[in-house]
């Protein structure tokens, strides 16, 4: 891969691979900074996307060396911290009552919401690259080599697992399991994204995003990385070198497929759906046709994170730490912020009025519109 790489790079000029510079605008709206806190080391050394997560009144944040923090939502006040000893890949996922976050030596380790004192800890086949998810029942998390493994809530014991192949060569992450309705959604490396029944594990749907083309693996990669984004009876998913598809979660039939490429998924908003591609462009298309409404072209290769509703815009972040908001009317920019300098990869949260933005350095940011 590091061949591949390397060549590639040498027959494409430098100027393709410079993140285009961000350019004066006249701001629309002013963005403030609410109240930040620092968590640790944030996402460390590797390529993490340690993502925080709202429960409640309480948002809860890791970092790379296994430090956990709860604190409220409002004020950022810390509430509980704990420090694990194990080095954190997979956070923060929560529900039931519980905190769960995911080891690079692939274990699940399942805190209790209210103080953070351990209560299970599970082994499963290998890293995790995302948080564990949980309805309640069981606590489903995905790993590297594309298994997905259910674990009883009560007490971390196997209730099922699903395997699938894996390519010869993919991108190192897998998207988050998403469960709802009684079953569990998940992209694979493969291209496909498959919903299994939350208490058995027995395969419900599956669906083709992402078709391998070309003639080498590195060409063929079409790993389903991003966020999964459920509205309705309509699950959207994102793959790389692939497409950006509508997918009827209850037959697995396509509805409608726009091609495209992504590692980070979706976001939607006034009935459109929202998508960063690798090359740093932000596409809205229609969310019931898939028509192409707009496309912003001002961060070309910045590394954009998932696309959020914030209020009125759309919220992305780029590998630089600026937080852009744009019009999800026509893509316009209408408001910028930095807030961290090693830059930002873990997808932003919105809830009502506020934005929160965890940077790579452990600054977690609450921000308003003014």
């Amino acid at each position: 891969m590091a061949a591949l790489l390397i060549a590639g790079c040498s027959s494409s000029g430098k100027k393709d691979l410079t993140p285009v510079e961000l350019e004066d605008f006249t701001a629309e709206v002013e963005i403030e900074r609410s109240w930040d806190r620092n968590i640790g080391v944030g996402q460390g050394k590797l390529y993490n996307q340690l993502a925080p997560s709202l429960d409640g009144l309480t948002l809860y944040a890791g970092d790379a060396k296994g430090r956990v923090v709860a604190m409220d939502r409002e004020t950022g006040d810390v509430v509980w911290q704990v420090k694990l000893k194990e080095r954190m890949s997979g956070a923060v996922g929560t529900g039931g009552g519980r905190v769960m976050v995911g080891t690079l030596d692939g274990e699940v380790i399942v805190l209790d919401e209210e103080d953070g004192s351990e209560m299970w800890r599970a082994q499963v086949s290998s890293e995790i690259l995302a948080p564990p998810q949980t309805n309640g029942d069981v606590v489903v998390v995905q790993t590297l080599d594309d298994k997905i493994t259910a674990l009883d809530i009560s007490d971390g014991s196997q209730r099922w697992i699903y395997e699938s192949s894996v390519p010869v060569l993919t991108v190192r992450g897998h998207s988050t399991p998403l469960i709802s309705q009684g079953r569990v959604f998940a992209g694979l490396s493969s291209g496909r994204v498959v919903g299994l029944a939350a208490d058995s594990g027995l395969p419900v749907m599956d669906a083709r995003v992402g078709k391998p083309q070309g003639r080498t693996e590195l060409e063929r990669m079409v790993d389903i990385d991003g966020q999964l984004l459920l509205v309705d009876e309509t699950l959207y998913v994102t793959s790389y070198q692939g497409a950006l598809a509508a997918v009827d979660i209850n037959t697995g039939s396509v509805r409608w497929q726009h091609d495209a490429s992504s590692l980070v998924g979706a976001g939607e908003g006034f009935g459109s759906v929202y998508i960063s591609l690798a090359d740093g462009q932000v596409e809205a298309l229609d969310r019931t046709r898939g028509e192409l409404l707009w496309t912003n072209d001002s961060f070309l290769r910045r590394s954009l994170t998932a696309p959020v509703a914030f209020s009125s815009y759309i919220a992305v972040a780029d590998y630089d730490g600026y937080v852009h908001l744009l019009a999800q009317t026509d893509g316009r920019l209408v408001g910028r912020i930095r807030v961290d300098r090693k830059g930002v990869r873990a997808p932003a949260i919105a809830l009502g009025d506020t934005l929160y933005v965890y940077g790579n350095s452990g600054n977690l940011v609450a921000l308003k519109l003014r």
